[in-house]
């Protein structure tokens, strides 16, 4: 969500935008899943791949510009081990190529660490010259997936992954490369060493966003968690959610509460009540108070400050009868909600009318009643229960909304 409104900021300010947004499809925890589950890697990664772009989409996220996988290039990855190696910043052990962090001076400038104090990688592997040295190539293991190299047969380094492909999609230097703060060591500073090792610039600007977490732990990747998106959509529509996930700044750690989505909510309802009510157009340009937040690091916070204020003068304006006045504040709060992603009347979010709305808290309630009737074992009654508010409801978008239908 914090990416997506630096890539619609940076489009509104002017700027061509290439976003590349690279899809890790093979890695260790991928692979012993897939072990552990007796299936191919490929049964692991391309169900979950699905459901993140429709989770993004369904949060009204803009599509990346290119989205490539790990292991559609193999061959960029094995020709910047090559590169590695010649320079001698790479080293081959037994089929395993090693990046030496020893020749590599500037290696913790990312993070601000010093190498002395640095931890040993993750690679348990043996032959290391350097318990701090990390895996560029893995050599084959049973029951792994391996592509050919000059070291033998094998796989990549996950490090590597991102390096290769954003050389291959983005050059040897661009502007932004953004990430979660967990991200920042080993991985991004990995990234960096191998890159710049290589001769390439790399990124010029790092952007770390804070985490999601829920009773201080961050909460897991997995499609059947109660908070996982698609379950938080049973609770609100998309456009809250999207709400409440920009409301904080982006580098600071979001505490998920569901008293705090409900609050979100809310105020996503009053702006929402208000465009609805008054329905202008966009305004062509953006307030100063709006602007000088967002190029301030981002102030989402600030500048959803300025979407409330434009807000309470549109509602006055209203009250004392000066249609003109809340028209003008309309068009002015419809600017800045179309750069958050968040306007109530852009084509992306589906509008329910007052009923509608109803309807789904109504079916909200009954698909839990309808759970608990089966928890206790009365299956027959919470299967007819549920589908006579289903039909229910889509027989009154259908009367409201035939378009949605055909």
């Amino acid at each position: 969500m914090n990416f997506d409104i630096l890539h619609r900021w940076l489009k509104s300010s002017g700027y061509e935008v290439l976003l590349c947004r690279n899809v890790t499809d093979i890695e260790d925890k991928i692979i012993h899943r897939a072990i552990s589950e007796g299936v191919p890697w490929w049964r692991i990664t391309d169900p979950v791949h699905r459901a993140f772009v429709r989770t993004y989409t369904a949060l009204g996220c803009l599509p990346p510009s290119v989205e490539p996988r790990a292991t559609g290039h193999i061959p960029e990855m094995i020709e910047m081990v090559e590169q590695l190696v010649a320079s001698g910043h790479a080293y081959e052990s037994d089929g395993d190529v090693y990046f030496s962090v020893g020749s590599y001076p500037h290696y913790g400038s990312l993070s601000r660490q010093q190498t002395r104090h640095l931890r040993a990688a993750e690679d348990n592997e043996h032959g290391k010259r350097d318990p701090r040295d990390f895996a560029l190539w893995k050599s084959a293991k049973p029951g792994e997936p391996v592509w050919n190299s000059p070291w033998g047969d094998g796989r990549p380094g996950w490090h590597l992954e991102c390096s290769a492909m954003a050389r291959r999609y983005l050059g040897t230097e661009f502007d932004i490369h953004g990430g979660g703060a967990n991200l920042i060591f080993p991985h991004h500073e990995n990234e960096m060493a191998q890159s710049r090792a290589a001769g390439d610039s790399f990124a010029r600007f790092w952007l770390h966003n804070g985490p999601v977490t829920h009773r201080g732990e961050k909460i897991r990747k997995h499609l059947r968690n109660p908070l996982a998106v698609p379950a938080l959509l049973d609770r609100v529509r998309p456009a809250e959610l999207r709400y409440y996930l920009a409301a904080a700044h982006y580098r600071s750690p979001v505490e998920f509460s569901p008293d705090a989505l409900d609050e979100a909510a809310a105020a996503f309802r009053r702006i929402e009540r208000f465009v609805l009510r008054v329905a202008s157009d966009a305004a062509a340009s953006l307030p100063p108070q709006f602007s000088e937040a967002m190029d301030n690091d981002l102030n989402v916070p600030q500048a959803l400050a300025a979407v409330h204020g434009a807000v309470a003068e549109g509602n006055a304006a209203l009250a004392s009868g000066d249609h003109r006045r809340a028209a003008g504040k309309c068009r002015t709060v419809r600017a800045m909600l179309n750069v958050l992603g968040l306007d109530p009347l852009n084509d992306s979010w589906h509008r329910e009318s007052h009923l509608q709305e109803v309807a789904g808290g109504v079916l909200r309630v009954v698909r839990n009643l309808a759970a608990a009737s089966a928890r206790q074992g009365d299956h027959e009654r919470a299967r007819i229960t549920e589908q006579h508010i289903e039909r229910a409801l889509a027989k009154r978008r259908q009367i409201e909304h035939p378009a949605l239908i055909r």
